[in-house]
């Protein structure tokens, strides 16, 4: 699956008229990895939705990820996306906002249009909660007393809450539901995996896709190792941290490697947890394949392998 396969499920999603917004939404997904797609696609087939269905729910999780990008782009200032210009630095501020508008505007068009009230409730509770989690991380900025529980806090907002949406969108669909409960364990849990192993790659730890790194510190915010790092340190040792710029300066630093060790341990024991929910899911599955690729994925998330 790719992001430009994504681009239309309703004949009036990307005008031909609006030319300079194509060109804009080609430059944005071009190259984008469509993980989110993938997953909530793999689990609606598991479950037997329709083609139609698969396709709404890919793009609709898509749609509101590159949303979201588009617009912290534009707050944090990233001047890279994918190894790109950022679209907010090469068409403008302006066209950037209004670009992301529109994809959450399309979500609302095409799921509303297609009958499922649940489905639209469930999308606009997970908009509200992305867009409640970048207003916390914004006023944390420079902050050097924000600790992991905060941390914590707005990546549940940012970024598990699409993850909770693919495991628990797919089952709206469904007359025997797997409890929602159990979906947004699971979900909640990945987001968290998957953001602290983002978070371990911007000081180049476990960084297999070469990605670029330091980029939140550059930005004034502390991450969740970072603050796990740091929850037993002085203030001063926080203020220095910040000033830090290179990638020798923390391999110095004193309990650095300790920390990360700590780190991990924190994050197996939520890889057992996920991984016991994930099991919750077999008898309600005729594809014990798919639980397996589930159970692996949670892995992945943390330790990138």
């Amino acid at each position: 699956m790719s992001l430009k396969s994504l681009k239309i499920f309703d004949t009036r999603d990307f005008p031909h008229e609006l030319e300079e917004l194509n060109h804009l939404y080609d430059d944005l997904f071009g190259g984008g990895k469509a993980f989110r797609g993938g997953l909530v696609q793999k689990i609606a087939s598991n479950i037997g939705c329709s083609t139609d269905q698969q396709k709404l729910l890919a793009q609709t999780v898509e749609f509101i990820h590159n949303s979201s990008l588009l617009h912290d782009d534009l707050i944090d200032r990233t001047l890279l996306r994918r190894g790109k210009t950022s679209i907010w630095k090469k068409y403008s501020p302006e066209k950037a906002v209004l670009a992301g508008d529109y994809l959450l505007a399309r979500v609302m068009y095409n799921l509303s249009h297609h009958g499922n009230i649940e489905l639209v409730q469930l999308t606009s509770s997970c908009i509200t909660e992305l867009l409640e989690g970048e207003w916390i991380q914004d006023s944390i900025k420079n902050d050097i007393q924000v600790n992991f529980e905060t941390l914590n806090q707005i990546h549940l907002l940012k970024t598990s809450s699409l993850f909770r949406w693919c495991f628990q969108a797919p089952y709206l669909f469904q007359e025997t539901r797997v409890p929602q409960e159990i979906l947004k364990k699971i979900g909640q849990s990945c987001g968290l995996l998957l953001q602290r192993s983002d978070d371990l790659i911007d000081f180049n730890i476990r960084n297999y896709e070469n990605k670029s790194y330091l980029s939140d510190l550059k930005s004034g915010y502390f991450n969740s190792f970072a603050t796990f790092y740091l929850k037993k340190r002085t203030d001063v040792d926080k203020q220095n941290f910040l000033t830090l710029n290179t990638l020798a300066e923390f391999d110095g630093l004193p309990g650095w490697s300790e920390a990360l060790l700590e780190f991990d341990d924190v994050n197996r024991v939520l890889i057992e947890e996920t991984k016991a929910n994930v099991a919750i899911l077999k008898s309600d599955s005729h594809d014990l394949a798919f639980i397996t690729q589930l159970e692996t994925l949670v892995e992945k998330l943390y330790w990138r392998k």
